[in-house]
């Protein structure tokens, strides 16, 4: 579902793909993320996607007035996952909000495995 917003000027859509990308190259930007994950549902395997499957670890909720962002990453052994988390979080509200226009509500992070 795109996402809708109105300037003085008119309406403007922006597609799901776009924030979905947006959002995982932002939070690949952040130290201490080796890559974005996706469970496999059937056996519960965590996949690593590197930048080339971004929108399999970002889900993006649209809501009436703004987005939901859940990211799904791993994580790099010896890195303080809060620090990693709250970093995440800011970047990608940030770079969300300054890029597209769109508020961005909240983003969750889950962290789905840790790699060496």
């Amino acid at each position: 579902m795109d996402c809708k917003f109105q300037t003085e000027l008119g309406t403007v859509t922006v597609n799901d793909e776009v924030l979905l990308k947006v959002a995982g190259y932002s939070a690949l930007e952040c130290y201490g993320i080796v890559g974005m994950a996706s469970k496999r549902t059937t056996d519960g395997i965590v996949q690593l996607f590197g930048r080339e499957n971004l929108g399999r670890g970002v889900r993006i909720i649209p809501l009436p007035d703004s987005v939901n962002v859940e990211l799904f990453i791993i994580v790099e052994y010896g890195i303080s996952i809060g620090a990693v988390a709250e970093t995440i979080i800011d970047t990608v509200k940030y770079k969300i909000e300054h890029l597209t226009g769109i508020r961005v509500n909240k983003v969750n992070i889950s962290v789905e495995d840790i790699r060496v």
